[in-house]
């Protein structure tokens, strides 16, 4: 790798003892060393020193290959600023990095964050482990190739819960959602608890430490749903069931068991953990945070998913607590030499304690412990073990029950999740231990590590391919990449024969080697091998280089560790024992040793494991995933330097590093080549050049070589992007000093011209001061000249407006007496006039009133005979039933001569109105020729009066004294006429005074008629009822004799009895005919013919129905604004009066109607017309329908029309225009508006249509509602990020400043103005279909609220949204939407622009400068007081400037904020960031019924079809 070029002022990284790196500035060169003085103050003299990058984002890159020095120092900067931050997860390239942040973060692995990942790209959102999950998904599907999930770490970096985050987001994608029973996603979720509880525990690093490797192979079928699961475990720690180290603990299951509820501990003869052997060699029994007791019901509930039944549960549990009772046996010396015995009574007791649990003879148990059977050829010899042999029989029978339950365990999780033989792809999760090196290695971290040696070589091939590719993608000439291969380390270990695997089973088969023997034979076999030593002081240690550094292991143990048998005693004694479960244990064991002759040991099988998952692993595609654990105390906020580069080390992050930069580490899009070193030529920029041969222009002239020009990024070789930015800097320092320079220049001009400008003020008013005295003198003496004249003028105006008010005084009053005289005539002449008209007019009303009341006495007495009459038949004809409808049928008739006779009373009315019409013009053609005697008059005493002004005129013109003349003659003619006209005033006020007594007597008879006419209308009213009653009881007759004689039709063949009923017609309601329809047929009798069938009564209801429906599946539009479907929808059923019956299958009808109009149905326009519908008959129907116990009772004077024909008549009498002038008789049609609709009280099928409606408005909105959301939502995706401008932006934006800031480009808010247009489209639409104001702004706030959601869930997810260019983007587009709001008024937006205030917030706070010195408080109360604290730490932590390069909030308001925020993760249930959606429906009915106005029903013309039909035309009927 080339020497990155350096120059006085470079910041570079340099070696650091107690912080690995640190940054500083380089102050000389000496050849190959560098003096840099250090943050610290420090100066360090070296030759080893990395390029740092001091711009930097603040925040950190979420993908490593993104920096632009790739080393080791940047690696570990980014991973530590992004720490700093919470931002645990880290790309490096198609690598994950997460580091453990040793806290909880729920609010980054809720459903509403998997949705988010789900779909989305690899690197498009911010990096995390969902990411990866759903890159090995999408891959499976796409591809159908089967994908695999590497992940690695240390113990405490995370690797369990990284596992099981990935099986959820796994099973979250694959899952079946709404499938009863336990699934197969179910069941390998609660997997993990169940092997956890038995196959981990706490160790030093961490407290829950795996202590086995599992490969999970989840199965998929062809729709990509999870069809089945296999788990496959390795290497499990057993020498952890007898012995720990202080202050680890045993596997879980043991602490759990003691903790389980009395009634098992009593079953199970367990007492406190530290009473045990196995589990009180370390004083830890307890965790922080983690409740035993819950825990052993939680893995209970777990094992019931995965399929353990309740039998087998108890027999793994006794087995664990037999396990505890073996290691509470100690043994004692016997009495015989090299024997021993059971050492006391309490070992005695745990002794028959296991055997009880195991099912076992306590007596064989003891023999198996103590004992030995030696089979020779000559006899069979039975020894007896001394005390340490027979403990280690005790430890070695308690670590094979253990291993073989712990197999168990796994082989019926996937006995019962089943795999899938079918299955089209698989995605497999590796979870595996990390490269291990201790002070004290045994034969676990061997093979640990040898696992490790063989990932990390499968990983190293992987980087090399993905090098390999992306070169390749580019389209660029590449040479061969060297990596370390480590091919010789695993030949050394594996290599058969001669690798150490096999050594260490050859001396397994000979009984009398040792630990001291296997290691003299690696040492004779391997001394001249590179990756093989020895050291210095030990005799059995041995050293191997892997590739993370060296590991000496101590071979003490490996002979004893590698060892996979069993002893013959174990097998015989538990082969007979009485519980099938543990007999069934060592069976199969008998079974599987028993086909296998050859000898097993533990490395063998482990190496063949191994061997079958490298090839699973090589048929896969690989993701990986790196954990790291940031400290050894595993406390939040603590990042160790060394500690983390050992693991990038060891987790082979950094060979990947090694193996980019060996080829080209730096890699550029043109864009942004072009906005970073665009200033080396500015001539290219100004270019109209394409930005691939613009980079090739700025490369070519900084003589750079050996880089390659890929499709859409340039690759540089290690240490060229040094030198670029080390020219960039000169330039730019140059740049610097010429701004400095004219800066200098422009202060100094600045301080000339303010001394120029005070010399010129001064002089100014010296000169102004001089003036002013000069101004003073003149204007003294033209005041002077100016109070004289006023003066002689004030003198002359006073005499001339004496004389002029004498003069004007002496002709007022003459003028004011003349007037005087006329006005009093005047007055006179009107009074008379005045007194004439009102008398005529008083006898004429007298006349017209006398004539009206003696008209309507009559009819009212005459109906009233009529009515008592009628009353007193119906009275008889209801004694005798079968004469009741005869009764009827009479009465109808009776009804009909009554209605000719009307016919005949309104003629002789129109008659009267016609003669008093001619009387009326007689009185006015009399009083028009006395007005014209009166205007005769009166212009002769006009003429007089001039003639009178003319000659006083012509005599003051003679004599100057006011000379009156008098025209005696004449003024005794009017004094005569004068009093003429008194008496005849007075003998009219004489007969006025009598016509007045005469009309209030009778008025006063004119109430006593009131009176009897409203008594006799309620008595009206009270037949009424009583003929309803007995017309339905006719009607239930009647019903009654067609089941008879339908049922006599089913019994005799004859119907000729049928046809002799009496026929009836049908007569409808029409212009020339005055009788009523209301929708069901109303029948007069006529004579009886046997040619017209009468039709039934529920047939031609049917057919009206059928009519109704017809008509409104139709589109018939609006009438002035109202919806035509709904009116008459309303107005039928009220005439029909179907609220009020208790069964009916019209609102059936009517529903399926209106869903058949709006299933599947796409065009909103459609639902925008049924959605103005449903609201307007919701609005009818809220205001007219109350519930009620009882049938529809209503009062008499607001009932509707009633079914009889009578009762219609009756209603048509009240409600005729002739009684206009009685109030209580006046009815209320249905044609009012609103506020004149009666109330009906509704039955069950009323009270249920209205319920059915309101559905359906709501799903009907909220149809539209998604609607609008599946057109917006591709458009948000746009929305969100700045669009890259062209190259020639970097020129033209440098001189077009001002214009680009004030006018944002068009295509720059195109995304928002297609927004915008489809806002308006759908305004449009709601509009034309008059949907009320109230359910468009709500639809309008849902949908603004939507994007609220969409744009800030976004603005968190996506680092790049959160710069200063993309918040002035979005604030642009915002205002668009604020115009669009302001523009479509507040009726039908509402409070739409508020739903917004999230986005709002945080775009305001991207784009706002000094963000360093805004206080917390400021932040939360002011600035963004609607976000949440986790939100502003989020926003505050992704923020970075790319326009001006400021900084986001100081470090200490961040540093209160993620205090803030860990004390609300800690105390809330669910704290996450994200904003969640609202699909509610936001209105009731109410809401509806009171912002829509009243409607006139009356004023809707009905359709065509409805309108040509008669038994329609009470919809025709108008309100007055």
């Amino acid at each position: 790798m080339a020497a990155p070029v350096i120059i006085v002022g470079s910041h570079v990284w340099v070696e650091d003892p107690h912080l690995a790196w640190i940054d500083g500035e380089v102050t000389r060169i000496d050849g190959i060393n560098v003096h840099v003085k250090t943050k610290k103050g420090k100066t360090v003299v070296t030759n080893v020193y990395f390029p740092k990058d001091t711009e930097a984002p603040s925040g950190g890159v979420d993908d490593m290959t993104k920096l632009s020095y790739l080393h080791e120092p940047g690696v570990l900067r980014n991973l530590e600023t992004r720490y700093e931050l919470n931002e645990i997860y880290t790309y490096t390239g198609n690598i994950l990095i997460a580091v453990n942040p040793f806290q909880r973060l729920p609010h980054i692995y809720e459903t509403d964050m998997m949705e988010q990942y789900k779909g989305i790209a690899l690197g498009e959102l911010s990096p995390h482990v969902f990411a990866i999950g759903d890159a090995a998904y999408r891959a499976m599907i796409n591809e159908g190739k089967n994908n695999s999930i590497l992940v690695s770490g240390e113990s405490g970096a995370g690797k369990t819960e990284t596992t099981k985050m990935l099986m959820r987001y796994l099973a979250f994608l694959g899952g079946r959602s709404g499938v009863e029973g336990r699934t197969v996603e179910q069941q390998v979720l609660e997997s993990n608890p169940v092997l956890e509880a038995f196959g981990n525990a706490k160790t030093l690093r961490n407290n829950n430490s795996s202590r086995f490797g599992k490969f999970v192979e989840i199965q998929f079928d062809k729709n990509g749903r999870i069809s089945g699961a296999a788990i496959r475990t390795y290497l499990l720690e057993r020498s952890r069931v007898c012995q720990i180290s202080d202050p680890e603990r045993n596997y879980h299951c043991f602490y759990l068991l003691c903790a389980a509820p009395p009634e098992d501990i009593k079953k199970y003869k367990l007492e406190n953990p530290h009473k045990f052997h196995y589990l009180n060699q370390s004083s830890c029994y307890k965790l922080d945070g983690v409740d035993d007791a819950s825990e052993y019901l939680e893995t209970r509930r777990a094992m019931d998913v995965v399929g353990i039944s309740n039998e087998e549960q108890e027999a793994i549990f006794r087995v664990v607590a037999a396990i505890l009772h073996l290691g509470n046996i100690d043994f004692g010396k016997g009495e015989e030499i090299d024997s021993s015995v059971i050492k006391d009574k309490d070992s005695r007791s745990h002794l028959n304690m296991a055997a009880e649990l195991l099912m076992c003879n306590a007596q064989s148990l003891e023999d198996a412990l103590i004992r030995r059977v030696m089979v020779t050829p000559e006899e069979i010899i039975t020894r007896t073990l001394d005390p340490d042999n027979a403990i280690a029989s005790r430890d070695t029978l308690a670590k094979t029950i253990y291993s073989h339950l712990f197999d168990w365990i796994v082989n019926k999780i996937n006995t019962s999740i089943g795999q899938d033989p079918r299955s089209k792809s698989i995605i497999g999760v590796l979870d595996i231990y990390g490269f291990e090196s201790f002070k004290c290695n045994s034969f676990e971290q061997f093979c640990i590590n040898f696992t490790n040696e063989k990932l990390q070589q499968h990983f190293n091939q992987h980087v090399f391919k993905m090098e390999q590719e992306e070169y390749t993608k580019e389209e660029i000439a590449w040479s061969y990449i060297e990596f370390i291969d480590n091919q010789d380390v695993l030949e050394l270990i594996e290599k058969k024969p001669g690798g150490i695997i096999s050594l260490l089973d050859e001396a397994c088969m000979f009984p009398k080697s040792t630990h001291e023997t296997f290691s003299q034979k690696l040492f004779q076999t391997f001394k001249e091998h590179e990756r093989f030593a020895k050291p210095k002081l030990s005799r059995t240690d041995f050293t191997i280089s892997h590739y993370a550094g060296e590991v000496t292991y101590q071979s003490n143990h490996f002979i004893d560790k590698n060892k996979d048998y069993i002893v013959a005693e174990h097998q015989a004694l538990f082969t007979a024992s009485n519980c099938k479960f543990v007999a069934g244990l060592f069976h199969a064991l008998h079974e599987d040793s028993s086909r296998s002759s050859k000898f097993s040991s533990i490395g063998s099988r482990f190496k063949q494991q191994l061997h079958s998952l490298m090839e699973s692993l090589n048929g896969t595609e690989p993701h990986y995933i790196r954990c790291i654990k940031p400290n050894n105390v595993l406390k939040p906020g603590i990042f160790e330097n060394f500690n983390v580069i050992h693991q990038l080390r060891c987790g082979g992050v950094l060979e990947a590093i090694r193996i980019s930069c060996a080829g080209y580490p730096t890699r550029l899009a043109f864009y942004d080549f072009l906005d970073r070193f665009g200033l080396l030529a500015p001539e290219v920029l100004e270019g109209n050049y394409d930005d691939k041969v613009a980079c090739q222009m700025i490369l070519d002239k900084k003589s750079l070589t050996d880089y390659q020009i890929g499709k859409t990024k340039i690759f540089l070789r290690a240490g060229q992007m040094a030198e670029l930015d080390a020219r960039r800097a000169e330039v730019l320092g140059n740049a610097a000093r010429v701004i400095q320079r004219q800066f200098r220049t422009c202060m100094a001009r600045k301080n000339y011209r303010s001394i120029r400008n005070a010399a010129i003020v001064l002089q100014s008013f010296l000169r102004g001061e001089i003036a002013r005295a000069v101004h003073k003198k003149l204007r003294i003496e033209a005041a002077a000249l100016r109070v004289q004249k006023n003066f002689r003028r004030y003198v002359d105006r006073k005499s001339f407006v004496t004389t002029r008010s004498s003069t004007i005084v002496l002709q007022t009053g003459l003028r004011a007496m003349i007037a005087r005289s006329e006005f009093r005539l005047r007055r006179q002449r009107k009074a008379a006039i005045v007194l004439q008209a009102h008398w005529r007019g008083r006898q004429a009303f007298s006349y017209y009133t006398r004539l009206q009341k003696a008209a309507i006495v009559t009819q009212c007495a005459w109906r009233c005979r009529l009515a008592r009459r009628e009353l007193r038949m119906l009275k008889m004809a209801a004694r005798d039933t079968g004469a009741l409808k005869d009764a009827k049928n009479k009465l109808e008739q009776r009804v009909e001569e009554l209605s000719l006779r009307l016919h005949l009373e309104k003629r002789l009315r129109t008659d009267l109105e016609e003669a008093k019409v001619q009387e009326v013009a007689k009185l006015q053609e009399a009083l028009h020729t006395m007005r014209l005697q009166l205007k005769e008059t009166t212009a002769m005493v006009v003429k007089e009066q001039e003639a009178a002004r003319v000659a006083i005129e012509e005599a003051s013109s003679v004599n100057k004294e006011p000379v009156v003349v008098e025209d005696t003659e004449k003024i005794d003619s009017l004094s005569n006429e004068i009093d003429r006209l008194k008496g005849l005033l007075s003998s009219e006020t004489h007969k006025a005074d009598e016509a007045q007594h005469a009309y209030q007597s009778a008025l006063v008879q004119n109430e006593e008629l009131c009176k009897k006419l409203e008594e006799a209308g309620r008595k009206i009213d009270q037949l009424q009822d009583s003929v309803q009653r007995f017309q339905e009881k006719v009607f239930s007759l009647e019903s009654e004799n067609k089941v008879l004689r339908q049922q006599t039709l089913t019994i005799s063949p004859t119907t000729r009895a049928l046809a002799l009923r009496p026929k009836t017609t049908i007569i409808q309601r029409t212009p020339e005919k005055d009788t009523f329809s209301n929708g069901e047929t109303t029948q007069l009798q006529e004579p009886e013919t046997e040619d017209r069938p009468q039709k039934s009564l529920n047939q031609k209801q049917q057919e009206n129905q059928e009519l109704l429906l017809k008509s409104i599946s139709e589109d018939i539009g609006f009438s002035e604004g109202k919806p035509v479907a709904a009116c008459l929808i309303y107005k039928c059923l009220i005439h029909w009066r179907s609220f009020e019956v208790e069964r009916t299958s019209i609102f059936n009808r009517i529903i399926e109607t209106i869903a058949s109009a709006i299933e599947m149905q796409e065009n909103s326009d459609v639902l925008c017309y049924w959605l103005s519908n449903s609201a307007t008959l919701l609005m009818f129907l809220q205001r007219t329908l109350k519930a009620g116990a009882t049938g529809s009772i209503t009062t008499p004077r607001r009932r509707g029309m009633p079914s009889s024909l009578f009762g219609r008549v009756s209603q048509s009498f009240r409600g005729s225009p002739q009684s206009a002038g009685f109030p209580f008789m006046t009815g209320r049609a249905i044609g009012g508006g609103l506020d004149e609709l009666r109330q009906v009280e509704a039955k069950y099928p009323a009270l249920l249509f209205k319920q059915q409606l309101t559905a359906f408005l709501e799903k009907i909105y909220g149809m539209i509602r998604d609607k609008m959301k599946k057109e917006i939502s591709p458009l948000l995706a746009s929305c969100i990020q700045v669009p890259r401008t062209p190259r020639s932006g970097l020129v033209k934006g440098r001189s077009q400043n001002t214009q680009n800031n004030v006018v944002a480009p068009k295509p720059m808010i195109a995304h928002w103005q297609n927004i915008v247009t489809c806002l308006n489209g759908h305004l449009r639409t709601m509009r034309a279909n008059y949907v009320p104001s109230l359910l468009i702004s709500k639809v309008f706030g849902q949908i603004f609220s939507f994007i609220n959601v969409q744009l800030f869930n976004s603005l968190l997810l996506r680092r790049e949204c959160c710069s200063f260019s993309n918040g002035e983007y979005v604030k642009t587009g915002l205002a668009e939407l604020e115009k669009w709001c302001h523009d479509a008024t507040e009726e039908f937006v509402g409070s739409a622009w508020d739903e917004l205030k999230h986005i709002r917030q945080a775009v305001g706070f991207l784009v706002i400068h000094q963000k360093p010195k805004k206080s917390l408080k400021e932040i939360t109360t002011e600035l963004c007081p609607v976000l949440s604290i986790q939100q502003l730490y989020r926003i505050s932590t992704m923020y970075w400037d790319d326009k001006y390069g400021t900084h986001s909030v100081s470090t200490e308001v961040i540093a209160t904020m993620r205090a803030e925020v860990s004390d609300v993760s800690k105390s809330a249930i669910s704290n996450s960031f994200l904003l969640d959606d609202d699909s509610s429906i936001p209105f009731s009915l109410d809401d509806i019924s009171k912002s829509m106005q009243n409607v006139e029903v009356a004023e809707v013309d009905p359709p065509p079809l409805i309108r040509q039909n008669s038994n329609f035309m009470f919809l025709l009927e108008r309100s007055d």
